[in-house]
């Protein structure tokens, strides 16, 4: 891997091509087979091989050709606005939700406390725009197919927390996640309850966590807990995702680089000014770009498109063909990319505003 790089779920940084490769190798990661895509072609990550990697996903399969009872469960850390990043773990959300899973969705208050330093009071007027954002996205948020919670407010995890803290040392966390604060120490363990909570609450069951490969010292932490302690359920599953990189050409999109993303909220005419800067896979000039083609593998403005903005893969794939073949020049591209940016955004909005109210009664924020 590289020599600067580390996986840590609070500041991963630095992570290359080659780097995931050796990760799917070095933790046991399986890779998604041609087999498992086939299955799950109507989730669009899964499809468009956004999402690389896995964990127990063949029990979900499973779940669903048995007419069993799966879940899916994420969440967000209220720490500011839904950005590019944020977005694609709501849509997986959305996505397996739709496939008949049932959406176990977690305000992390306590991590964003812990890694941030917002208090509670101040977490709960970012949790609701959160949310709102989620439900305009698509979740359904009936009880029958979501359960959401604040992990402040829900003793089932802070109930979890302290069962398997007694198999948990010191030296056990710091292999894992390095030298951090207690406080990150016992938001990991709020996470494993978490993860678990759908098993918790409604029976040992199936679950996916859909997540960026950063996130994975979580996933391994709580299987690993779940074989020792809740022994009768099921280790939960994860997929993972290719993180996006920054606008800016920083390794990834974060909240704490602004210039890196652009948020659901943010002013149209900065979100424009953002893609347009943004880098792309072209060459120094028209005229190269013509010659040698452009590698659309490496251009934000095409990976912006297929994670999240272009519904069709034919298009996406005639315009990866007519970039390679130097018939597709980067400024129209972005002007495209621009024009369907907005459209989504102003058309989110509108839904969203309409969901506030919902948000507020479902976290019991009035």
């Amino acid at each position: 891997m590289t020599d600067e790089f580390k996986i840590d779920p609070w500041s991963s940084t630095n992570i290359m091509e080659e780097d995931y490769k050796r990760l799917i190798k070095e933790f046991g990661i399986e890779e998604m087979s041609d087999s498992l895509r086939e299955i799950f072609k109507k989730n669009r990550f899964i499809r468009r091989k956004i999402i690389f990697g896995h964990r127990s996903l063949d029990t979900i399969y499973r779940a669903i050709e048995k007419g069993k009872n799966w879940a899916v469960m994420s969440g967000i850390k209220p720490s500011g606005p839904f950005h590019l990043g944020t977005m694609t773990t709501a849509l997986e959300i959305v996505e397996f939700q739709k496939m008949g899973g049932k959406a176990y969705y977690c305000i992390a208050d306590i991590e964003s406390w812990e890694d941030n330093g917002i208090p509670y009071e101040e977490a709960e007027e970012i949790a609701v725009d959160n949310l709102a954002d989620i439900l305009a996205l698509g979740l359904d948020p009936s009880p029958k197919k979501a359960y959401i919670w604040r992990q402040s407010q829900e003793p089932i995890v802070k109930d979890a927390c302290f069962k398997v803290s007694r198999l948990v040392t010191n030296n056990m966390l710091h292999a894992i996640y390095g030298e951090k604060t207690f406080g990150l120490y016992l938001a990991a363990l709020i996470q494993v309850g978490d993860i678990l909570l759908p098993q918790i609450l409604d029976g040992a069951q199936p679950t996916i966590v859909p997540v960026g490969i950063d996130q994975d010292p979580h996933i391994r932490l709580t299987r690993d807990l779940t074989r020792r302690y809740y022994k009768k359920f099921f280790l939960p599953g994860s997929t993972y995702h290719y993180l996006l990189t920054g606008l800016d050409g920083s390794e990834k999109m974060s909240k704490r680089n602004p210039n890196s993303y652009f948020t659901f909220n943010e002013d149209l005419k900065s979100i424009e000014k953002k893609i347009m800067g943004t880098l792309t896979g072209g060459r120094r000039n028209k005229k190269e770009q013509k010659e040698l083609g452009g590698e659309p593998q490496n251009c934000m403005i095409y990976k912006i498109l297929m994670y999240h903005f272009e519904e069709s893969d034919e298009k996406l794939n005639e315009d990866f063909l007519a970039c390679i073949h130097g018939e597709l020049m980067c400024g129209p591209h972005k002007r495209e990319c621009v024009e369907k940016v907005i459209e989504f955004i102003k058309k989110h909005r509108e839904k969203k505003e309409k969901l506030i109210d919902k948000a507020r009664e479902l976290l019991n924020i009035i």
